[in-house]
């Protein structure tokens, strides 16, 4: 199996490739189009703000290609923030495959939000032999509200989308390559169930 992780210079790539070394398999870091499109699996980081990802991506052309993928693509943390519409961080247009706007926090609460959350409403493979309220690792300012393409659900001031699912797309606003036994299960999941 060939898995690509996508190499644009706003994400924690390594950690992820590691989480991957550790399940078995071989992850390759590439922004190259064509390795990019041979891929049998696609992850999408992200890490930092989300304008200047988006314009990394735009520099590289990627923000017309991932949209085109046809395999199965998992868009984490930020990534899965720069699938959406847009983001009000730096009222930022996203690459538009989740139809939906990650929103800031409010002031009721600190920001970032760090640290280990409960996710459960489960809808989709990739939670296949995850408990209800297992934890997860977050760090993150902006959410995604509850839409028709939220597959798991958090709570963190209100209830928002722990995961998302769009056809062969999918999000995880938590980083499944730091939470633990629960994170290497999902990130399995995706490798060999989706």
């Amino acid at each position: 199996m060939k898995i690509v992780i996508i190499n644009y210079g706003a994400g924690n790539i390594q950690s992820i490739k590691f989480a991957i070394q550790r399940l078995g398999y071989e992850a390759v870091l590439s922004s190259d189009k064509e390795e990019i499109l041979a891929a049998d699996k696609v992850i999408f980081p992200g890490v930092g703000e989300a304008g200047s990802a988006m314009g990394k991506l735009k520099d590289s052309g990627l923000h017309l290609l991932i949209p085109q993928l046809k395999q199965p693509v998992l868009g984490i943390c930020l990534g899965m923030q720069l699938m959406c519409k847009a983001t009000e961080e730096g009222n930022t247009s996203g690459l538009g495959i989740f139809e939906v706007n990650a929103v800031k926090f409010s002031n009721k609460v600190k920001v970032p939000q760090i640290g280990w959350n409960q996710i459960a409403k489960f809808d989709s493979v990739l939670f296949n032999g995850v408990s209800e309220n297992e934890y997860i690792y977050m760090v993150h300012s902006f959410y995604v509200p509850i839409c028709k393409d939220t597959i798991a659900v958090t709570n963190y001031d209100l209830d928002y989308s722990a995961a998302l699912q769009k056809n062969n797309f999918y999000g995880t606003q938590f980083h499944p390559e730091k939470s633990s036994l629960v994170g290497e299960r999902i990130l399995r999941n995706f490798l060999e169930v989706v």
